[in-house]
């Protein structure tokens, strides 16, 4: 079996005496779409922002792609990070760039590519996410849907073998959400990549994940498959997932389709 991607033991994470996460412990497979799921506020994001080295812990050992992050400087941490895509809640775009220059900002920042090569290259990332006409607006002059979209070009630019996804569908209409979900799993299989998504909404949960990570009471309160986190007898879990799911039958149309939709 391959070593996993990112793996925790026995994490504790906090903000100064503000105790989020403790004894967490997972390990994320290549090739495995996770969802990292509960309510807002549970520390989803915290776990993030730990796996990849924003966040310290107090206890436990963080590896990321292989390598204790407590044993790297912020150079080498710096180049771990280069191997990961990160999306933001927000897309934190800069609205001031065409969606070109966005999705070419890490590339000039961390590659010597010609102005050629990056050229094409942002093309292309804007192709598979359906954003090639796009170019050239900026991001106000977008929907969310499309900003979203322009974010994930962007966390693809440097062909990262993880990709971390914070709450991808947040903001999004329902038929919008459903649409950035299709293309996650597309561009999970037509690249090949591993991705850990920070989600709370239950018709992507369903949508993607191959497992499921239920962060809830200051820690893990459960780790499995979609199908046994449908059957467990936790009742956190039971709860959690017990909510009614929005529109969920507009996820069957095709990518085409809802993609054509801003």
């Amino acid at each position: 079996m391959s070593d996993p991607v990112l793996q925790m033991e026995n994490v504790s994470l906090s903000y100064g005496a503000e105790s989020v996460l403790t004894g967490v412990s997972l390990a994320v497979r290549p090739g495995e779409l996770t969802v990292i799921a509960g309510s807002s506020g549970c520390g989803k994001s915290t776990l993030l922002r730990g796996a990849i080295g924003l966040l310290r812990p107090s206890v436990g050992t963080i590896r990321l792609l292989g390598k204790d992050l407590a044993t790297l400087d912020e150079e080498e941490l710096a180049a771990l990070r280069r191997r990961t895509g990160l999306l933001f809640q927000g897309g934190a775009l800069i609205n001031s760039m065409t969606i070109a220059d966005n999705v070419a900002l890490p590339v000039r920042q961390f590659s010597r590519l010609p102005d050629s090569a990056v050229d094409s290259l942002v093309r292309m990332k804007l192709a598979q996410v359906g954003l090639e006409d796009a170019m050239h607006k900026t991001p106000p002059e977008l929907s969310g849907g499309m900003r979203k979209r322009a974010a994930l070009a962007r966390a693809l630019a440097m062909d990262p073998e993880l990709l971390l996804c914070d709450e991808p569908s947040a903001g999004l209409d329902p038929v919008t959400a459903a649409a950035l979900d299709r293309l996650l799993l597309d561009l999970r299989a037509a690249l090949n990549m591993t991705l850990v998504v920070v989600t709370h909404e239950l018709g992507s949960i369903d949508a993607i994940a191959d497992r499921v990570i239920m962060v809830a009471g200051g820690g893990l309160a459960f780790d499995g498959s979609l199908e046994q986190a449908h059957r467990t007898e936790t009742q956190v879990v039971r709860d959690f997932f017990a909510r009614k799911p929005a529109l969920a039958e507009t996820r069957g149309r095709s990518i085409l389709e809802r993609l054509m939709k801003p």
